[in-house]
């Protein structure tokens, strides 16, 4: 038996390695798991959510209550152990002590000072947490920037946009003393009832991919670990109802679910990824061994840690049934490969009592352990000198003017024009009468994401007296002040049953010269609005009663913009030919109402493409554009016709492009070999603009079913009018790669493909066909994920 003595000795000795940071990480790791106890190991891999514990200033003291924002809030709330308690053997992360509840900048950060100077001075291993929040459309706390939503990034089709946008969110994230972010969704949208459309960058996994990598290499350049989510299939549950089960076929997954998450991992180096909530044909993603360490880890190359999403772990006991008890699903899911219990350590803490009897052995625990001290290591949290590196509280400013500049950015880049047949648009900023009608007109929220700090936290707090936290300027504000008087009705409400308003709306809009009407969505959380998590929809028409708002004043005959702001894409099949223009805009953040009124009047040239199709009508889901023949294509095998009102990829603008002279450098190559396409692109109007040259890629016969066509290469393109530049795309044999009969094989088969460029998915004018040679060539590790391009502007 060690004396106290002895031990203090070896604690010593011990710390002095894994403090020295001249030593291999492996080494410092391996020094320190040497002298943890077992509740100290199992402790690093919890968490702990400090609700209600902030000592707000007397300001915020009235909105201290209780908010929901997690699923089966109530289950996660079982933990009532204070944090003393809680951090009594040490922490692994501490969960979102800035976007759980209204705190200013300086009072968070002493808040979450205090928690890591107690780990760090009063446990025997004086180990920091890491400190995570939600970052999707800006950093989820109070004052922070609120950016388009991820769907709003997928129809920029810019990824070194969203690069930029990141690294800014990542630079907030550093100053508030934070290492960990739980952004970005790389979902793949394959049913757009699917609540949480909104949070994706659309339904390609090319586009989806380069976008998301992009997200992750901009945060992870201020030091902020990205997270990953949600691993797997999440996207692809049965009705497009939010956990629903997902009974999606092996190729399906590993072609359309997995390859956005794998490019962010091998491309963007991303350090973590979060598990997905639904099952994959019976398996829970997070007890699944396959996905969490076959894949991520060993084909991968995945190095970084695994994190529960909130109440994942214990919900395989609850909610999936494969574990009788909280204990065996913890057991369950570390083994699979995930690392981390998130927001609160509810089952994981029982995995103490199963290596002391002998049902779980402890290499099971230090494998998860060596990831998270690996990652703690990588931050600075097991240096000698640590301190918690924070801005000055004083200088903290979470909504600069260089954020909200970006934000307007994104904005006006990510606005679509769908329709303008006669020529509405646009509109002069004076000598019209305009009419703004539409329940999203005066909601300046209608414009946030449901992971946006308004809808997320502050829309359960109007009591509080804090208002939204930031200013953001509602439609019916941008268009008084870029056309001077306007007259107004809202019509009706975003959702319900009420239409007694539309009378009024028909009204204002016979007396008008020109309606813009704004009709959409407001997130919310778990069906307290119409878009966002849980809040999914059975058709997709547009909520409540606006689709008869739409036809009323669509038929007083007033020229009328329709205005959808949106986080899905609704069907606007019924009166798309009524209207004099549409223009979709997907919740554009706090620079929207203005960005969009730019739009409109013309001083912003719109560029957005649709990362999602528009649907004709409101039923036969789920469909996108990425499927099989008999799957995407009216054949009249069916009295439903698949074909979108707007195709994905679609988006027009003030000016004019032709592309012309497609040209192949070679229509043979090995199976490991590659060929360039190559485009002219011309502005043909008589003002600047910007478009996005698309190439896709058609499979000619297969040994499985494939895609019509998929999106392998894409780029935008700035020109003044009257200018060209040369488009040449980089394609490799790898990038025809698809998954075979064997469904763990991913291969590059020889035979006959066709590429065709153009600017939709549904407008490629120009193409060529090309033949692959050689033999069956196994891809299943390390192939080529994307397809470079070059542009070169061609000199008048």
């Amino acid at each position: 038996m060690h004396s106290p003595e002895s031990t203090a000795a070896a604690l010593a000795d011990a710390r002095a390695l894994w403090q020295d940071t001249e030593l291999p990480t492996s080494e410092r790791v391996d020094a320190l798991l040497g002298v943890m106890t077992v509740p100290e190991k199992v402790a690093q891999l919890g968490s702990y959510w400090p609700r209600g514990q902030v000592d707000r200033s007397d300001e915020d003291r009235s909105s201290a209550q209780e908010s929901q924002v997690a699923p089966m809030d109530w289950v996660i709330r079982a933990n009532d152990k204070t944090f003393e308690q809680s951090a009594e053997h040490g922490l692994g992360h501490i969960t979102r002590g800035f976007g759980s509840e209204p705190v200013r900048p300086s009072v968070g950060i002493k808040h979450l000072r205090d928690m890591q100077e107690y780990l760090h001075r009063q446990t025997r291993l004086g180990l920091p947490a890491i400190a995570h929040e939600e970052c999707l459309t800006g950093v989820t706390t109070m004052g922070a920037t609120v950016y388009p939503a991820a769907i709003a990034w997928g129809a920029s089709f810019d990824p070194g946009l969203i690069e930029r946008m990141a690294t800014a969110i990542g630079r907030d994230m550093a100053d508030l003393g934070v290492h960990q972010g739980l952004s970005p969704l790389l979902d793949v949208v394959r049913d757009y009832r699917w609540g949480r459309v909104e949070e994706t960058c659309g339904e390609d996994p090319y586009l989806v991919g380069s976008l998301g990598t992009a997200y992750v290499q901009g945060l992870q350049s201020q030091g902020i670990i990205a997270t990953l989510k949600h691993f797997a299939g999440y996207s692809a549950s049965q009705a497009g109802r939010n956990h629903a089960p997902v009974s999606m076929g092996p190729r399906e997954f590993a072609d359309v679910m997995l390859p956005s998450f794998e490019m962010a991992v091998r491309l963007g180096g991303v350090r973590s990824a979060m598990n997905s909530y639904s099952d994959i044909d019976g398996v829970p993603a997070a007890a699944s061994t396959w996905l969490l360490t076959d894949v991520l880890r060993g084909q991968w190359g995945f190095t970084g840690t695994v994190v529960s999403d909130y109440g994942a772990v214990i919900f395989a006991h609850m909610m999936h049934k494969v574990a009788a008890d909280p204990a065996h699903a913890a057991a369950l899911t570390l083994a699979a490969g995930l690392d981390i219990e998130l927001p609160d350590a509810l089952a994981y803490p029982h995995l103490v009592g199963l290596v002391e009897s002998g049902e779980l052995d402890l290499s099971v625990i230090d494998t998860a352990l060596r990831r998270v001290l690996t990652q703690k290591a990588e931050l600075g949290l097991l240096d000698a000198d640590w301190t918690m590196k924070t801005a000055s509280p004083e200088t903290i400013d979470l909504d600069s003017p260089s954020n909200r500049a970006l934000a307007r950015e994104i904005a006006e880049k990510s606005i679509i024009l769908l329709a303008n047949p006669q020529g509405l648009l646009p509109l002069s900023p004076t000598g019209s009468k305009v009419a703004v009608i539409g329940p999203v007109a005066d909601q300046p929220s209608c414009m946030f994401g449901c992971y946006s700090y308004p809808n997320h936290v502050m829309s359960r707090m109007e009591d509080s007296g804090l208002g939204m936290g930031i200013e953001a300027e509602s439609i019916l504000a941008a268009a008084t002040a870029t056309f001077g008087q306007v007259t107004y009705a809202a019509g009706c409400e975003v959702s319900g049953e009420d239409s007694s308003g539309i009378a009024e709306a028909v009204e204002v809009a016979s007396q008008a010269d020109v309606v813009v009407l704004a009709v959409g969505d407001l997130a919310g959380l778990f069906g307290r609005g119409t878009s966002g998590e849980g809040c999914d929809v059975h058709t997709l028409a547009l909520p409540g009663v606006q689709a008869d708002l739409v036809e009323a004043v669509l038929a007083t005959g007033t020229p009328t913009v329709v205005l959808a702001v949106t986080g899905r894409p609704y069907s606007m099949g019924s009166f798309a030919d009524k209207a004099a223009a549409i223009v979709q805009a997907f919740m554009p953040g706090e620079e929207g109402a203005g960005a969009i009124m730019r739009v409109l009047t013309g001083s912003v040239n719109p560029s957005g493409k649709l990362p999602v199709a528009i649907p004709n009508g409101v039923g036969g889901q789920p469909g996108t554009y990425l499927g099989p023949r008999l799957a995407v294509m009216d054949d009249g095998m069916s009295n439903l016709d698949p074909t979108p009102l707007f195709p994905f990829g679609f988006g027009r603008s003030y000016t004019s492009f032709e592309v012309s002279d497609f040209a192949l450098s070679s229509h043979s190559i090995a199976a490991d070999g590659a060929l360039t396409a190559s485009v002219t692109l011309r502005n043909t109007g008589d003002r600047a603009g910007a478009e996005v040259v698309q190439l896709y890629l058609s499979d000619e016969y297969a040994q499985v079913v494939r895609p019509v066509k998929q999106l392998v290469g894409f780029v935008k393109v700035e020109l003044p009018a009257g200018e060209a530049a040369h488009v040449t795309f980089s394609l490799h044999a790898d990038r025809t790669a698809f998954t075979g009969c064997d469904p763990t094989r991913r291969i590059v088969e020889p035979g006959w493909f066709e590429l065709r460029a153009g600017t939709s998915s549904d407008d490629l004018p120009l193409g060529d066909r090309f033949e692959i040679t050689g033999q069956v060539r196994d891809v299943s590790r390390g192939r080529v994920l994307t397809t470079p391009v070059e542009v070169s502007p061609i000199r008048s």
